[in-house]
Order: structure tokens, then sequence, then C-alpha cells
């Protein structure tokens, strides 16, 4: 399919587009594209119960798209539940929306970028990609009618929570197999996110809005010296300006793959300068709640060089094994290779540990602190911020977790728990304060205390959190956070009782602030349970969401 843009030979007229018969509908959970609820496909008469509704609605377009409601908008149009009169069904059709005081130069290329949308996913013959039916032509301005898609966005089910490792794995199976539809017709997306990104019922999946895609062997309409997308979804390669490839939509599928799975970007900082170093020079922690196949899919995809990130085929085969995984296949903690002690011996403060086991019975019955604090990060439902001032942060909990404090504090050691009802899962925030540390005790960096920790974990069997003595295995990461050096250790291991013991797994988050203070948050949860998946969710969501006062 093509569009001159020539001027049009009678009111509201359309192009010569072809046609296409209804596609079959899938609920998509949505995105201006998407509605939610069903609605028959049949004409709205005038007047009717079911008649166009706001401003705009019931006009007719190209002599035959009836306008009933509006379902969002985007940067460049607004999008409308429609009626195509001539054959009796729903579409939606995309209205053009430019303002008025931009020069002719960026209008015109606004509306070249709706044409080549249009052709981009007309293009396309995957069951991923939303179907083009028509464009027609008013007043100069190019309106893209298109499949109706039920439901609603990746982006809006996210803001519920987050999605199983088989889940996300499915999902990016199907918007894969619309990039390479895509990339074997000449065409990037450019603009791959989870608002971009459809679900549906009968479990369909639908990449749309080809917008800033780019048609090989057309002109670019960045020439200005901007770019367009989605900051913290863009490759590195991208933001440097370079030519795009494939594989930087493969990245952007990386990162829409950890935000699935981890319930954010981890790129995604308070302005879009700091997101886009993030996006250079930031390491994201590990997924820990994407576990095998899934999470190499993941490291391999956020690879800053295009030339390492594995290709279609690669990612394909791992995430077939994630959405696929064998009966039975053990849980497994994701790792990065090459990453480990290296040998150096630092110091383990053992008195917050000791505090935090004594505290294991009282948590779950102690009267919880709510101070209510807006959080700049998106958190999942039912989830507060609890501002710690004695601690200078802020922590994302659960709002029922119950909230324990020591009954004394030691001259160096502060902490803070809280605890779900059943005691099975708690989050723990501790405090070394450089001014309290008279013996030098604390290391001089996140991932010097993570390696003491985790050396003197080895030789003695125990972190002193209910741990029994036998052989223990860890994951000691060196990370960032807000772009400083960090660290975070992934521990499992079975509780000391002799009469029932438990598998536990417990990850430790480290960070040290420039003035020396050393902060510990520590989230323990049960391995190997049905809780498992629920703690890790938790662990995530908890240490993407600390705020420390000055950072």
């Amino acid at each position: 399919m093509s569009n001159s843009g020539g001027a049009r030979s009678g009111a509201d007229e359309p192009t010569s587009f072809v046609l296409q018969p209804p596609n079959r509908q899938g609920p998509v959970p949505g995105n201006p594209y998407a509605v939610s609820p069903p609605s028959p496909t049949r004409a709205v008469p005038p007047g009717s119960a079911q008649a166009p509704e706001g401003p705009g609605a019931g006009r007719l377009i190209a002599g035959r798209y009836r306008l009933l409601a509006k379902l969002g908008h985007g940067g460049m149009g607004t999008v409308w539940r429609a009626e195509d009169e001539t054959v009796g069904r729903e579409v939606a059709v995309k209205e053009p929306r430019v303002p008025d005081h931009l020069p002719e130069r960026e209008r015109a290329n606004a509306f070249e970028r709706m044409r080549r949308e249009a052709r981009a996913a007309a293009r396309l013959d995957h069951p991923a990609v939303v179907n083009v039916h028509d464009v027609a032509v008013v007043d100069d301005q190019p309106w893209i009618v298109m499949e109706l898609v039920r439901g609603r966005s990746l982006g809006d089910a996210l803001q519920e929570g987050t999605l199983s490792a088989r889940e996300a794995a499915r999902i990016g199976l199907e918007v894969l197999g619309a990039l390479e539809a895509a990339h074997a017709a000449g065409i990037l997306h450019r603009d791959v996110k989870p608002d971009n990104v459809l679900l549906g019922r009968y479990d369909r999946v639908v990449l749309t809005d080809f917008g800033i895609a780019q048609i090989e062997g057309e002109t670019s309409l960045t020439d200005t010296g901007g770019f367009v997308g989605s900051p913290e979804y863009i490759a590195p390669e991208r933001v440097l300006g370079q030519r795009p490839g494939p594989a930087s939509d493969l990245w952007s599928l990386g990162v829409v793959l950890y935000a699935a799975t981890e319930g954010v970007s981890p790129f995604r900082r308070s302005n879009t300068p700091a997101t886009l170093q993030s996006v250079l020079n930031a390491t994201p922690a590990p997924p820990a709640s994407a576990p095998g196949p899934l999470a190499e899919a993941i490291r391999g995809l956020l690879d800053k060089d295009p030339a390492r990130r594995p290709d279609a085929a690669r990612v394909r085969a791992l995430l077939e094994a994630a959405a696929h995984p064998p009966a039975a296949q053990p849980t497994q903690v994701a790792r990065i290779p090459g990453q480990g002690t290296g040998g150096r011996r630092l110091r383990f403060g053992r008195t917050a540990w000791i505090g935090l086991g004594a505290a294991v019975v009282a948590a779950a019955v102690t009267a919880y602190l709510v101070i209510a604090d807006p959080f700049a990060g998106p958190l999942p439902g039912g989830w507060e911020v609890k501002q710690e001032k004695d601690f200078a942060a802020s922590l994302a909990v659960p709002a029922a977790y119950q909230r324990t404090v020591p009954d004394r504090k030691s001259d160096q050691t502060h902490w803070v728990r809280y605890t779900d009802w059943s005691g099975s899962i708690w989050i723990a925030l501790s405090l070394e304060k450089k001014a309290e540390d008279t013996g030098g005790t604390i290391a001089g960096s996140a991932a010097a205390e993570m390696y003491d920790d985790d050396t003197r974990f080895k030789e003695s069997g125990s972190y002193e959190l209910d741990m029994d003595e036998g052989p223990k295995k860890s994951d000691p990461q060196e990370t960032t956070y807000r772009d400083r050096k960090a660290a975070r250790n992934t521990v499992p291991f079975t509780t000391d009782d002799s009469e029932n013991p438990r598998p536990r797994e417990v990850q430790i988050f480290y960070y040290r602030t420039p003035g020396g203070d050393m902060y510990k948050l520590t989230v323990s949860y049960p391995d190997k349970s049905d809780f498992t998946a629920r703690g890790r969710e938790v662990a995530s969501t908890a240490i993407a969401n600390l705020d420390i006062d000055g950072t």
C-alpha cells in the first residue's frame, strides 16, 4: 500500500487503499488502539442508546466511517472507535493531531509519519501486527483506518503487577514474531514498549504503533537533529546517533521483558537526560524474577554493543525454553557469568543480622507505622511508601506488612523491618553510619561490603539469619543504584530448625553513600514453594524503589 498524499477530489473522499476482510477479533487489553468492552459489530443509528458520544463524535469520515467515541490519544493523533457503515463493523480510526502553530515542515513530517505507519503495518502479514484496512485523506491529512483491538496494553497490565517468567516469555515470543516480520520487510519499529503491546483474549498479542518506523530506502524524518521514541526503551546506538538496525528493536524487547518481570524499566530515571545517560552507562541489576533462559535472553539483549546481542533465532530459542520449561526443571536464580568474589576478604556487620533474626516472631504481630509519602516510581497495587526518617530513606512495601524496630539500637547499626502477617516474607533495611563507625569497620564500597559478607558467610556457613551451617551457594553481583556503584547478593539456604528445616532464599542489596554510610536492604522468603515467586517479586520491587535521601 502507498499514499500519494495529494489533494482529495471530493469531500472526505477515501484513497484507493484496498479494503481487507475483517480479521478475527481479539480482546486485547489496550492503548489508544484498544477498547476493553466488546461491542456488537453493527451500525449505530443516531439517537440510539449507543449513539456517538463526545465532541466530534458522529462525524462521517470518507463517506463511510462514523466516529462513535474517543479511545485515547498520543503524540501524533487521536484514536476513535468508529463504525464502517459500508460493511457494518467497528474499526479504529486514527485522526491526525498536529498543532496548528507548528512550522509547515514539521506538520508535513508528522503527516508523513502517519502515512508511513499505514504503509509499514499494511506491508506486514503477521497475526501480531494490527491490520490496516484503509487510509482516508481528509483536508490533505491521512486518517488511518485499522482493526479495532479490544482490551488493554501491556503497560496497563503492568500497573497491576508483574508477569510470571513463563507469561512474559510467551508475550515476548509474539512480539519477536512481529519484529521478525517487520525486519524481513525492511522495517524497523523503533518504539517497542509496553504501551505498544496489546494483550487480548485467546492469548493474542499485537504490536501496534508503527508511527515512527523506519522503512528501508526511505529518507529519515529526523533531519532536524532530534530523535523520536521512548527514552528508557531506546537502544544505546540510537542515543549516540548511530545507524540503528534490527538489533536496536531487539534491545527494546529486552527492556520490555525486564519491565514485565521486574515491574520497572532498568533505565528509568527522573528526567530524560538522566534516563539516556543510564541507557549508555548503567548496568541493570540481574532480573531476579526471570530465571534460566529468560534471564539469559534479557542479559544478552541488553548488551550495549549491538554486535554482541543475540539474533532473533537465538532469542526465540531462549524464549521458547522459558515459555515451555520441562516439568521437572528447578527454579534457579539468574546469574551473570564472569562475576564473583575476586578473592577479596572483607568484614561482615553481624549486629544487624542478629537483631533481624530476633524479630521474626514479633514482626508478625507488631503494629506498623504508615507515613504517606509520594514516590516517583510506579508501584504495584497494594503497595505503599514508608518514610523512615531515622534512616533518611523511604521504603516501598506491601501495605499490610507489619513494622518492627529493635527495642534498643546498637552503637553502630540501625534497622527496621516489615513482615507479612504470616511471617513468611520480610523486608528489612539496616544502616551503619560513618559518623558512628569509630573502628573503621564499614567497607570502602558496596561491593567490598558484599564480598566481605559473602566470604564470612562461606567460612562460617551462616549469615546469622537462622541458617543451617551446611555448605551453601551465593550469587554476588555488582550493580548500580541511580548510576552509582552498588551490589546485590542472592543466597538460597535451609533453616537451622533441626526438627522442621525449611528452604528459604534471601536477597541483600548494598549501597554506600558518598559520605560513607552503608545501607543494606534485605528480603527473605520461602524457597521451593508457592511463596517463592511472590518473594522474588517483593524483593525486586522493594530494591527497585528504595529511595535514599540525597541520591
